[in-house]
């Protein structure tokens, strides 16, 4: 069987260098298995006519032969749409159009035979086609090909006359050369005990399936194979850490812990707290090393959990630390901790970049004697030059993220590695979570302190502006600050700062009686400082800005929050932005301000926030509706891997099946020697030398 891996995609018949070339530059295919491993996005089935009562909710394209039984509108403005009930005897399926309606009326007519093609969905219970092909009925023409693949190409490609029909060609080429089976990527026993298809079968069906039966096996056994192997590697990497790293055991809950908690607790706990504390406290003791991942919404108490399990650390005669992203959220991590241990024999200290001198040669002194117990800090905290006593738990407050590689410097700070705790406001669903921290536990405080009035979110159109910096007014009279963010976004910079600036001249104008403060990521971190210090600090009472608010800035008298042209915020982000209002005990708005053009998952986005503050509800919404590259919100992939054919939105209860399989494979065979597993660690091994970053996964 010759290896498709090195077979070179230029000497298949048709491609040669020039087309090959461009192939390897848009799409990164080099060689036959490469091109084997390129599916299609969609599948078009013209070889036969189908039943609707044939139809289920995962079929391709497919077209319907009967008559429109009647007409109706729906909808008001831009959410009306025309409906034709279509039926063929065996049931009805709904046409349905968003554009050119008085065309169309006049164009098909009631009780005629016709041909439609489209893609059916279900929506309410019933079936749906939205914007389908219609033919008459005389104009049938069935093709002998069965269902035929579509493939994603770019204008380059299109310009080497690379179109979908060209990939096809090629396709049916590398497939005519499969004599023999490929060699399988899972091993006998997986394949028998989840009924799934052998990897030739699979690949040749998810290019050419004989029918819709055939392209869910395929379609499956392939999704299968692909979460699988993401989650085999994760699973295996915490295992292997286990194994190599005992944890410090935390024996007992003392002096420092019960004196807080009887004298300096600001609250009595929430129940969501109790139980995050109680697994935290079950990990210090067990002899493994914690990695816990805490999901919280903004305002939720996180810190307060983290401190507290700083002092569990602090009775068992070790240092903590914490480290924030930015030296203003540092600030405030120590602020509130000081605060909180106000009175108590417990020394913390800050150490950021701009500590210098004297300064920080004590605190790095203090650090080595002991006499610093607890350190809180920016990335200057896993510098080569601190150095701890016996540092035994760190917690990362990591809003987007510290990457593996500095988790590990941490480790490197005593003899064993600390216990690690990193916290997050950003809620991950449970499914991405499992693909981007599998190597983490997760805890999830889910429920606000007592006090906390719920953020009124409204959506209002940019025609009232009236009636907005009428309230505007009335708030600031009131005692209360304001912010409005605008959007800063790579592809339009100049154009976004540009708003940005005449909103900021704008607001100064209407509002004389104000000091407004304007920040944004281009100014020069002094200068950004200095304009948010006058905002923290009460003197200004409106603060213009894009997004960099959005980690963590805490003023509990900002009870508003506008946000311009809120439809170029992803829902993730909005929420974020949301978060920072809402701090103290006064209600507090959220004003998302838009034009009235807006596309169809826009008027969802929107829609979602007025409805919910739950930040899971909104992020499962998020994931999808904008697939899983894109959380952040800017096109940031946080999953190292390319995923081929699985959608983590779509598939997550494949996900949680096949991270169960990984976990039964890495218990019974965690060093990895037994025969039965050979071909599964052997695909690792091959998966882990290509396209993979997989050292970012985990």
């Amino acid at each position: 069987m010759f290896d498709l891996a090195t077979r070179d995609i230029k000497y298949l018949p048709g491609v040669g260098p020039q087309r090959a070339s461009v192939l390897n530059k848009e799409l990164g295919i080099y060689s036959l298995h490469d091109l084997l491993y390129y599916f299609p996005y969609k599948y078009v089935d013209r070889s036969r006519i189908y039943y609707i009562q044939e139809i289920d909710g995962t079929m391709p394209y497919i077209q319907l032969k009967g008559e429109i039984l009647s007409f109706e509108t729906a909808g008001e403005g831009r959410q009306r749409r025309l409906i034709a009930h279509f039926s063929d005897g065996t049931g009805v399926v709904d046409l349905v159009w968003f554009q050119g309606i008085k065309y169309l009326v006049g164009k098909y007519k009631v009780h005629q035979e016709y041909i439609v093609f489209g893609k059916p969905t279900f929506f309410n219970g019933r079936i749906n086609m939205a914007h389908p092909d219609i033919d008459s009925a005389s104009d049938l023409k069935l093709s002998s090909m069965g269902l035929q693949p579509y493939y994603n190409t770019t204008e380059k490609m299109k310009r080497s006359s690379l179109n979908s029909h060209a990939i096809e060609k090629m396709m049916n080429t590398v497939v005519q050369q499969l004599h023999e089976p490929l060699p399988e990527t899972l091993s006998p026993v997986i394949l028998a005990e989840h009924h799934l298809i052998p990897l030739t079968e699979a690949l040749v069906n998810i290019h050419f399936p004989a029918n819709p039966d055939l392209l869910r096996k395929a379609q499956y056994r392939l999704k299968f194979e692909e979460l699988f192997y993401v989650q085999l590697n994760i699973l295996r990497y915490a295992k292997d850490r286990q194994r190599k790293y005992r944890g410090y055991i935390f024996e007992r809950v003392g002096e420092v812990f019960n004196t807080f908690y009887s004298r300096n607790l600001p609250f009595e706990l929430t129940n969501a707290q109790k139980r995050v504390l109680k697994e935290i406290r079950k990990d210090v003791g067990s002899g493994k090393q914690m990695n816990r991942l805490l999901q919280g919404d903004v305002g939720s108490g996180k810190t307060l959990v983290a401190l507290m399990s700083m002092l569990m650390a602090l009775d068992n005669g070790y240092q903590a630390c914490m480290m924030a992203p930015t030296e203003i959220l540092a600030n405030q991590h120590y602020e509130t901790i000081r605060e909180l241990l106000y009175g108590m024999e417990v020394r913390v200290e800050l150490l950021t970049g701009s500590v210098k001198g004297k300064r920080r040669e004590a605190i790095l002194a203090g650090l080595l004697t002991g006499d610093i117990h607890i350190l809180i800090g920016t990335h200057a905290v896993i510098e080569d030059t601190v150095n701890f006593a016996s540092l035994g738990l760190a917690v990362i407050d990591e809003q987007h993220r510290f990457g593996v590689a500095q988790r590990a410097r941490l480790w490197t700070k005593n003899v064993q590695p600390p216990h690690v705790l990193v916290m997050t406001a950003t809620p991950i669903p449970r499914t991405l979570a499992m693909t981007l921290y599998g190597d983490l536990d997760v805890s999830v405080i889910d429920e606000l302190p007592p006090g906390r009035k719920p953020i009124v979110t409204l959506h209002q159109f940019d025609s009232r502006r009236i009636s907005l910096y009428q309230s505007m007014h009335k708030q600031i009279t009131e005692g209360r600050q304001v912010y409005i963010v605008y959007p800063l976004i790579k592809e339009s910079e100049k154009i976004d700062l540009k708003n940005l600036e005449e909103g900021y001249l704008h607001i100064c104008e209407e509002f004389p009686e104000c000091r407004v403060c304007k920040v944004h990521g281009k100014m020069k971190p002094a200068e950004k400082d200095a304009q948010m210090q006058l905002f923290v600090s009460g003197e200004a009472q409106i603060m213009v800005a894009t997004t960099v608010i959005e980690v963590g800035v805490n003023v509990p008298n900002a009870s508003v929050m506008v946000i311009e042209n809120a439809e170029r915020f992803g829902l993730s982000q909005l929420h974020q932005l949301r978060g920072r209002v809402g701090r103290g005990a006064d209600q507090s708005y959220c004003i998302l301000v838009t034009g009235y053009k807006l596309a169809e998952d826009t008027r969802k986005r929107l829609e979602i926030m007025v409805r919910t503050n739950d930040g899971f509800e909104i992020a499962e919404a998020d994931l999808k509706l904008r697939g899983p590259g894109d959380l952040e919100g800017t096109q940031q992939s946080g999953i190292a891997f390319d995923l081929k054919i699985a959608d983590i939105a779509r598939d997550g209860q494949l996900l949680q099946y096949v991270r169960e399989v990984a976990q039964t494979v890495v218990d019974a065979d965690p060093h990895g020697m037994l025969p039965e597993n050979e071909v599964l660690w052997r695909q690792l091994k091959a998966l882990r030398k290509t396209n993979v970053n997989w050292a970012a996964i985990s």
